[in-house]
């Protein structure tokens, strides 16, 4: 995998944002591979598709590609997107796309991570303002994709520090982590608070440490009288699903992904 960009395909455009958008979709669309199915490309989406930049042939997998300029491993707190209306359409209609997030300097890429569908849901899409009366488009209104509230399980890199890991080990990586999929936008969001708390605590932890978040849980499903009962569920699920394992006597142990 080249990580370096095509720059002679900036040759003529002057806006910074527009070169970029150039550089990186086109290395993209010559460089990655399909992280679900292992197909060796995947092809640019029809123009102006909504929520969805790439398309894998093989397993019909949607991409979506975002990009920073930044030599920081760590991805930023929140992503600028587009409308808002159409963004929480498209998650919450269950075919929403999985997310590239893209760190590139000096001309070619540094990190690269994907987040599958499953971990997105209308809690991580923040609205922004809407446009002044004497903007060029008054009123419309796009928003934020709030990476800090997106699970660290749910991203998996491709390319860490400039080195591209293994097209197998990504795609076993996913497939444990898409393992996770629900059946409905409701029980995504408790999947995403469930591993973010347990992400909070150390590696080995207790249900009495848990139930510490009751009130912060409660807060966040205020329609639910049972919130205890809804954190065993939860922990039962990420057990049977390998992410975490029951030790006994209350007490839980993080799996390595």
């Amino acid at each position: 995998m080249d990580l370096r960009f095509n720059t002679s395909l900036a040759e003529g455009y002057k806006s910074a944002s527009q070169i970029a958008r150039v550089l990186t979709e086109d290395w993209l669309a010559r460089n990655m591979y399909c992280p679900i199915c292992g197909e060796v490309t995947i092809r640019r989406a029809e123009p102006n598709a909504p929520v969805k930049d790439y398309v894998c042939e093989h397993c019909k997998s949607q991409y979506e590609l975002k990009s920073k300029r930044s030599d920081s491993e760590s991805f930023q707190a929140t992503v600028a997107d587009g409308v808002y209306r159409t963004m929480i359409g498209r998650i919450t209609s269950l075919d929403n796309p999985s997310f590239f997030f893209m760190h590139y300097d000096r001309y070619e890429v540094n990190n690269l991570v994907i987040v599958p569908k499953c971990f997105f849901t209308p809690s991580v899409i923040e609205k922004r303002d809407a446009l002044a009366t004497t903007a060029r488009r008054a009123g419309w209104e796009g928003c934020n994709i709030l990476m800090r509230e997106i699970p660290t399980t749910a991203k998996i890199p491709i390319i860490k520090n400039g080195v591209a890991l293994p097209v197998e080990e990504v795609v076993s990586q996913y497939h444990r982590v898409f393992n996770l999929q629900t059946k409905s936008v409701e029980s995504r969001g408790w999947l995403m608070d469930t591993l973010h708390l347990v992400e909070r605590l150390d590696e080995t932890f207790t249900l009495k440490q848990m139930y510490s978040f009751v009130d912060e849980l409660q807060v966040k499903h205020p329609d639910n009288n049972h919130i205890p009962d809804k954190i065993r569920q939860q922990l039962q699920f990420l057990r049977d699903k390998g992410i975490i394992e029951f030790k006994g006597s209350g007490v839980y142990r993080k799996k390595q992904l």
